[in-house]
């Protein structure tokens, strides 16, 4: 196998969500540094998701009570009730934002900036119940997901559903709420251990009065901003919350923060400082550039190196995309893949925490392994799906147990059209091949026997799902 061919795949695995082997063919015809410079031209114009009407009025918990008392007189019962349906068309309108950037994302487009959004997701995490702050928010990431990071940390700074995750509504001069500032330096900017306990007091002064109005956008209300004077990182003045962003960005600590969290999302879980010092220098030097960050990364020699290939684990979300992506299948239906999300840990708009998903090792137990091995079988033969989600409310899942038992069964996979690439191919060769495209790294030689082995009436269908089904799937 050429070179060109391992590295390629390598690219459109970490930097998008896989390729097809017809795909593969026709790009290893043109240089890796060509691929790149493709990928970077094809996510030049973000495609925002338009689910829902921008125009909805916000459910916050506020206008929620006065739409009940607008109602006239209604028991508590009567309530509880209007208040549950206008909660239950939420979580509908979540879902369907999810499955609509799932689609999005194994649609092939741009496929750079949905694998930003997608880190920037984690990154910024963040659980809304309003559909609307949801879409703007997810739209917002994806605008500047290429972009300066500053002015990415100014939007998200300014997002209705970020403020109101991390509380800064109630962040008033009067009585300071340092939740948001602490977030702010701990998880998005600098890491713990590099701001004093005062740097945060004095930071969430500067976010007093930072909200947003009933149409959800965002106002600084002046009769509740502190605007006196401030001292934070060593420098004094009457800052307000961009201010401190500003200042943020001036530390020497946020840009080796932010890169070695990137260096582990993208190349490797083991961080290597040699290469991530100069890389941070450059992207602070660069204004923190993230276009720029990424161009470096996926041109270095050492983002091929073999220590790189094939040592992530594939979050829930890669591998469902992934699936649509390398195979060309459809899943037909939203439940379905809300369901394996859920079973995996990872939905879509519903991160654990603020700190978003740990990742790497975490991704795989004992009994998510086992799923992640039979869905393959799951999907492709539309067999009962024998395994119990976690119980959580958040989308439903033993509702959506009990409401079908073979939730891949509008899936829609053209075999044909994913053989024409292996047309002619002796049995060997066949599967010598299909393991190229699938996997990271090569069949073991026992694999390969096995395979050969338990091959039954179609070969093609036979070695697809068992290369499927192996562990080593679940490595890109």
């Amino acid at each position: 196998m050429k070179n060109t061919l391992i590295q390629l795949k390598h690219l459109y695995q970490r930097a998008g969500f896989g390729a097809s082997p017809a795909m593969l063919q026709q790009a290893s015809r043109h240089s890796v540094r060509r691929a790149v410079q493709d990928l970077f031209d094809d996510a030049q114009t973000p495609r925002p998701l338009h689910v829902v009407d921008p125009q909805r009025v916000g459910y916050s918990r506020k206008v929620l009570l006065e739409m009940v008392l607008q109602k006239g007189p209604l028991s508590e019962e009567q309530k509880k009730q209007y208040i549950r349906q206008i909660d239950q068309e939420n979580r509908e309108l979540i879902g369907d934002l999810n499955y609509a950037w799932i689609t999005q994302m194994a649609s092939g487009t741009s496929v750079l900036r949905e694998k930003m959004t997608l880190f920037w997701h984690g990154h910024f995490a963040c659980r809304s119940l309003n559909p609307t702050f949801v879409q703007r928010q997810n739209n917002t990431i994806r605008q500047h997901a290429l972009g300066k990071f500053g002015d990415l940390l100014q939007a998200v700074a300014q997002d209705p559903a970020m403020l109101q995750f991390l509380n800064n509504q109630q962040n008033r001069k009067q009585s300071p709420n340092e939740n948001f500032a602490r977030e702010v330096m701990e998880l998005f900017t600098l890491g713990r251990g590099h701001y004093s306990e005062q740097d945060i007091k004095e930071a969430a002064r500067t976010f007093t009065g930072w909200g947003f109005n009933r149409e959800g956008t965002f106002e600084i209300r002046k009769n509740q901003h502190d605007i006196g004077t401030k001292t934070i990182f060593g420098k004094t003045g009457p800052f307000d919350g961009s201010d401190t962003l500003s200042l943020i960005l001036e530390r020497p600590e946020t840009a080796p923060f932010l890169v070695t969290k990137i260096y582990r999302y993208f190349v490797n879980d083991r961080p290597d400082p040699q290469i991530i010092q100069p890389l941070a220098a450059g992207f602070r030097k660069k204004d923190y550039d993230i276009s720029w960050l990424m161009h470096e990364i996926l041109t270095s020699d050492w983002f091929y190196r073999p220590e790189n290939i094939g040592v992530n684990i594939k979050s829930p979300v890669e591998l469902l995309v992934g699936f649509q992506r390398q195979l060309g299948l459809n899943f037909g239906q939203k439940q379905a893949v809300l369901y394996v999300q859920k079973a995996l840990d990872q939905v879509l708009f519903y991160p654990p925490n603020v700190a978003g998903w740990p990742g790497g090792a975490t991704w795989i137990d004992s009994s998510s392994l086992l799923l992640r091995m039979k869905l393959p079988e799951i999907i492709l033969q539309a067999a009962q799906l024998n395994f119990k989600a976690k119980a959580d409310g958040d989308v439903n899942t033993d509702y959506l147990a009990k409401r079908s038992n073979k939730p891949f069964l509008q899936t829609q996979f053209d075999w044909e059209a994913f053989a024409q690439p292996f047309a002619g191919l002796s049995t060997e060769a066949l599967l010598d091949a299909l393991s190229t495209y699938l996997l990271a790294r090569p069949l073991l030689p026992s694999q390969r026997d096995l395979l050969l082995k338990h091959r039954k009436n179609n070969d093609l269908q036979d070695f697809t799902l068992g290369i499927l089904t192996l562990p080593e799937y679940q490595l890109c």
